[in-house]
């Protein structure tokens, strides 16, 4: 990633995509850990759940791309309103400032659809094979209450990637425990 120019404006985009529950967020933390001990500068991570809500799961998008990538992409600073879940209903939140960092790390479900292309992302599709070894991941980080709401998003995640061809475009796909 650190020997391709930026595609977004002065700064390199990585993108962590792939199922619910397949560990996109931990390997996000642990790929910015490892840009930043090569010396790689700031590198921000933004994980798309602070956006989508079981109703709307990938709709928060042309916000966010106006709001916080075509300012990076510009030099300037994003600004986004994230969900806030505190009652178990996400309702608007605060407003979160991104600032123009080295490298962006955008992870989450959708996050490599086809719309990011135009920044020349690295994009990683992480995915664990077993469906329900997914859910039951999902299930055991966020609670047994989000067994239906994830068996929801699961056919809405497969309908959008099915699309969307997300996979097929990944630099890397990684299947952690398959």
């Amino acid at each position: 990633m650190l020997s391709r120019p930026p595609g977004l404006g002065p700064v390199r985009l990585g993108v962590v995509d792939g199922p619910s529950g397949s560990g996109k967020t931990t390997f996000a933390a642990a790929w910015a850990r490892e840009l930043r001990g090569r010396g790689a500068g700031t590198v921000e991570v933004f994980g798309s759940d602070l956006l989508a809500t079981w109703d709307d799961p990938f709709d928060w998008w042309p916000a966010f791309a106006a709001r916080v990538l075509d300012p990076l992409s510009r030099g300037e600073p994003g600004r986004v309103q994230v969900m806030d879940w505190t009652g178990g209903t996400p309702h608007p939140g605060p407003w979160r400032t991104v600032p123009v960092p080295s490298v962006l790390i955008l992870e989450g479900v959708s996050t490599g659809r086809r719309a990011v292309a135009r920044f020349d992302p690295v994009l990683v599709w992480v995915e664990v094979p077993d469906r329900a070894e997914r859910l039951d991941r999902a299930v055991a980080r966020d609670g047994e209450h989000t067994r239906p709401d994830f068996r929801r998003w699961q056919q809405a995640e497969d309908a959008f990637f099915a699309a969307d061809r997300t996979r097929e475009r990944a630099a890397v796909v990684l299947c952690p425990g398959g």
